[in-house]
Order: C-alpha cells, then structure tokens, then sequence
C-alpha cells in the first residue's frame, strides 16, 4: 500500500495505522455481508409471516396473534437483553404493519 492509499485508509476508517485500517475495512465487509444475509432472513420471515396472516384471517381469525407476538418478544430480549425487544417489535412491525 503507497503511503496515500494508506493515508486514505486510515482517513476512513478512523484508524491511526494503516495495519488498523486493513483490519477494519476487512471487518466491514464482513459486516456489509451479515447485513445483506439478515435482509435476506428479515424478507423471507415476512413472507412466511404474509402466509400465517392470510391463512388465520381466511379461516375467520384475527391477524394478529398478541400471545404469540409475546412470546417473539420474549425470546429476543432473553436472547439479547432490553435491546432484543426493540429488535422483535421493528419485526413484528415489519412483518404484520402498523397495527
């Protein structure tokens, strides 16, 4: 790596070395494609949600099922703390909309 390439490196990772910045822009990409594969989940789990919504409201149902939206809920925030229930809501919210 020339001594400006380097300088650049380390200007965008907030890195000080350029060994620092190689180590950062190489866990971002990591990253950036855990990012694209959660999407990837994130979009097939509200299709399969799509498919339970409109099997329960075709059978007389309601959309929702709040027991078991608790139960998500739980899950997440045993699984990753206080924090865990925010992440289930945004995907309950995605998965059925607003109610």
């Amino acid at each position: 790596m020339t001594a400006t390439a380097a300088a650049a490196a380390t200007d965008v990772t907030g890195a000080r070395t350029p060994k620092a910045a190689d180590v950062i822009t190489g866990a971002r990409e990591r990253i950036d494609a855990l990012d694209d594969r959660i999407i990837g989940l994130i979009q097939e789990r509200m299709a399969v949600s799509a498919v339970i919504q409109e099997a329960r409201i075709s059978s007389g149902g309601r959309r929702v099922n709040l027991s078991r939206e608790m139960e998500i809920l739980g899950h997440y925030r045993d699984a990753l703390g206080k924090p865990g229930t925010t992440l289930a809501m945004t995907l309950l919210e995605l998965c059925r909309g607003k109610i």
